[in-house]
């Protein structure tokens, strides 16, 4: 007899718990992602509060010195995430960048998602519609392909084929073993996402990203030919 009871009043609790267990977790679902949201706020916050803080480059160019741009260079440094401008051998202004998604190794396979790793130069200037802007480098440049024929990676004839195209065309095209299409491009869509984020997030295909606003910044003092060192 008690035990039919004590059935009995677990059919009738059932209904109970499960109607509390359901508002429990569509209580927990709403927290956790009210705190998510909260937390994305938060961090977006900080990051526009760091970008409203930085210094527009034409007046760190008085402070500096300068009135214009004489011999525009760059160097990008992969270790910390910043493309430096100088004039000359001055550091004008640094900018945060964010590189391939292989960002621990130098470029020299297509596919590769890494960033390349050596000196390059700006070889064309083109409107992109998926990022605004993008300075082409030349690469593979004379040193990577050198690499890549010593290593048995492409034949003379390819070699050949880039070296013309190094030294009579400006950019080198796409090469099916090394790739190509790299350079310094802006963000595009996502750009009042990812501009705002306080950390670096590494995402393109070997190419170094910055925000829309510091390439159009960029924009206005380099020009085909400005030396770009990567390091």
């Amino acid at each position: 007899m008690p035990e039919t009871l004590f059935k009995k009043i677990l059919e009738k609790l059932k209904p109970l718990a499960r109607q509390y267990i359901d508002k429990s977790t569509v209580r927990n679902i709403i927290y956790m992602t009210a705190a998510m949201l909260l937390f994305m706020f938060g961090v977006l916050l900080y990051g526009i509060i760091l970008n409203i803080r930085e210094m527009p480059l034409d007046e760190l160019m008085r402070e500096k010195g300068f009135s214009k741009f004489v011999n525009a260079n760059i160097i990008v440094d992969k270790d910390n995430y910043t493309l430096n401008l100088y004039e000359d051998t001055v550091l004008v202004k640094s900018y945060r960048v964010s590189f391939g998604r292989n960002v621990h190794h130098a470029k020299n396979k297509a596919g590769d998602e890494a960033t390349p790793i050596g000196e390059y130069n700006i070889c064309a200037i083109d409107s992109s519609e998926l990022y605004t802007l993008m300075f082409r480098l030349n690469y593979p440049n004379i040193d990577d392909a050198s690499e890549a024929l010593r290593k048995g990676w492409i034949s003379q004839k390819e070699f050949n084929q880039i070296k013309f195209e190094f030294y009579y065309e400006g950019c080198t095209k796409f090469n099916k073993v090394l790739g190509g299409e790299i350079g310094i491009h802006g963000i595009g869509r996502l750009n009042y996402i990812f501009k705002n984020l306080p950390f670096v997030y590494n995402w393109t295909n070997g190419s170094i990203a910055m925000s829309d606003e510091d390439i159009g910044e960029l924009h206005k003092v380099i020009k085909v030919g400005t030396k770009v060192v990567i390091k």
